[in-house]
């Protein structure tokens, strides 16, 4: 039986090339806090490298506690609260301005919402490197908000990054659900498709593959949007 389907957002939900759009969202952060008197270069770097944080954590804590503790330690003598303000006030004014460089699919929205109400769960399992307010706004470009899902994760909610499978058994343990009922679907050959490991069925959308290891696709069930939501429909009528 299906229980649930895990949705990656960049690429996949919300398409977009993610090299251009992490090189745009670079540009508009470090021009946004050298105008606040910054060093664009070396702000940016320290957001990299906080980003890592989240990438190794191993639970002991949020991922949001985990990049402000190593972010805020590459920054000595900044105010952490005044820091997290700016980076509020970036996400709700020049963030804004990345949309132009993303696509919209409405038959994609369409599509969860029409497996919530055939008893899905659905989930946003976007990598939760972004504060909530962030995935928001992002899922709003895609068509779609966060009543849409069961669960969205983001770096307040979550322990854990992708490809780590703890990041995924994670999101079954709050939701109580079965990982070998689940489906995970993104564009990500390396990180969608480590839920694998847990047990999850998955599907790579290949539209807007990224693959930067080079991993042998075969090894996945994959194909279009419209291969996928067939996909999705052959494991509804086998359940």
């Amino acid at each position: 039986m299906l229980q649930a389907i895990l949705f990656d957002l960049d690429g996949t939900l919300l398409p977009l090339d993610q090299a251009e759009f992490t090189r745009r969202y670079l540009e508009k952060l470090g021009a946004f806090f050298a105008s606040l008197g910054y060093e664009p270069e070396a702000l940016c770097a320290g957001v990299w490298n906080a980003t890592g944080a989240m990438v190794e954590n191993d639970g002991s804590r949020s991922n949001e506690a985990a990049f402000w503790e190593r972010f805020s330690a590459g920054l000595p003598g900044r105010d952490p609260a005044a820091l997290r303000a700016q980076f509020e006030d970036f996400y709700a004014t020049a963030f804004r301005e990345l949309r132009a460089f993303t696509g919209y699919n409405p038959a994609l929205g369409a599509l969860v919402k029409g497996l919530r109400a055939r008893g899905v769960k659905t989930v946003l399992a976007s990598n939760p490197v972004f504060p909530m307010a962030v995935q928001e706004q992002r899922l709003r470009w895609a068509g779609l908000d966060s009543a849409d899902f069961d669960l969205v994760t983001a770096y307040e909610n979550s322990s854990f990054c992708k490809p780590n499978i703890a990041y995924f058994r994670e999101i079954t343990d709050k939701l109580g659900l079965d990982p070998g009922a689940c489906l995970m679907v993104g564009n990500d050959a390396g990180e969608d498709m480590a839920a694998g490991a847990l047990g999850m069925r998955v599907f790579l959308v290949t539209d807007r593959l990224h693959n930067p290891q080079g991993l042998d696709i075969a090894a996945f069930p994959h194909g279009s949007w419209v291969d996928c939501a067939m996909y999705i429909e052959q494991l509804r009528q086998e359940g």
